[in-house]
């Protein structure tokens, strides 16, 4: 005889006995959650019998009361802090506005800006790894490729198509948040020394819609090696992959002064050297270029050339290399 069947012949002489018994046998509702639990092995009090008859193996229904699952609350979302750019203090200073006047300089930056579009995009002549991640340096200091930089992200990001996102990486000497009004706030290096720190935690969203700025961060003296890192590598992929409408624009240090855009070269798709007409020396040039040899585009962009066509555009062609681009315009910059 089974448990169940032994358990029901039990319930039946308890009834037969004049014992009442309430609960579901006689309520018709389903029964509520239960153990069954073998009353043999209960405490004696817990196992009730009937004088004379013989001890039969019962069976307790222990109701297990039912607790509601915890409501799983997914953690905040990080969001990216918002900050305001004055569009009339930065088209003071000589920069690119959205909301600016047509004007020659725009213009010359949107014919630097359609072919490193069509290598980020997949659309130039042949296929570029990492095409989207662009580097705008230099030789040495002083000719113009944070204002460059700056310029060109402004340009791209009047884009139907594209979004940009704006790096300071120039660690030793940041200048992108100070040229737009902006306070120093945390970036890159944070999300490189600090694993609690995530990378939309540091990503300053602007008032130009399709602009956002990473910030270069808390300075730290081992910078290079910074960038050298796994973490470094596997950050930039991530910029790279996550959005294929992106493009990402580096301001970094001079080739020339330090080891970190070197370093950080080895990474791009495409990089833009800014040359100071008739102030850097050729040699310069060449050695700069030199340094970044492995990347599989390199532009030349020639930066305050005096000399103009017929059409008013000043252009310039890198000291002979071929496949440099240069259009003047007039600010020092940084």
């Amino acid at each position: 005889m089974s448990l169940i069947e032994q358990a029901a012949k039990r319930l039946e002489q308890l009834r037969k006995a004049g014992v009442e018994i309430a609960g579901p046998v006689a309520d018709a509702a389903p029964p509520p959650p239960a153990i069954l639990v073998d009353a043999a092995r209960l405490p004696p009090a817990a196992a009730p019998a009937v004088a004379g008859e013989a001890e039969v193996p019962a069976v307790a229904r222990v109701s297990v009361e039912s607790r509601a699952e915890e409501p799983v609350v997914p953690p905040a979302a990080i969001v990216s802090r918002q900050v305001e750019l004055d569009m009339a203090a930065l088209a003071a200073g000589g920069l690119i506005t959205p909301d600016a006047p047509r004007s020659q300089m725009a213009d010359q930056y949107r014919v630097v800006k359609r072919p490193l579009i069509a290598n980020a995009m997949g659309k130039g002549a042949a296929p570029i790894r990492r095409g989207n991640l662009i580097m705008v340096t230099s030789a040495l200091s002083g000719e113009g490729k944070s204002f460059t930089a700056i310029n060109l992200a402004m340009s791209i990001a009047m884009e139907l198509d594209n979004t940009v996102m704006l790096v300071d990486a120039d660690v030793p000497k940041p200048s992108v948040l100070r040229m737009l009004g902006l306070p120093p706030a945390r970036g890159l290096l944070d999300v490189l020394t600090d694993d609690s720190v995530d990378f939309s935690q540091v990503l300053l969203r602007t008032n130009v819609e399709k602009l956002s700025l990473l910030p270069s961060g808390t300075q730290h003296a081992r910078a290079t090696e910074l960038l050298a890192s796994e973490a470094m590598i596997s950050l930039l992929d991530e910029m790279a992959t996550r959005y294929p409408d992106r493009i990402i624009v580096f301001d970094s240090p001079p080739l020339l002064m330090t080891t970190e855009s070197r370093v950080l070269a080895t990474h791009m798709g495409q990089v833009v050297v800014v040359v100071k007409a008739e102030s850097t020396a050729r040699s310069d040039v060449k050695h700069a270029l030199a340094a970044i040899e492995s990347c599989p585009v390199k532009l030349v962009l020639l930066n305050q050339a005096r000399s103009t066509t017929q059409d008013g555009y000043g252009y310039g062609y890198g000291y002979g290399y071929g496949y440099g681009y240069g259009y003047g315009y007039g600010s020092d910059g940084a």
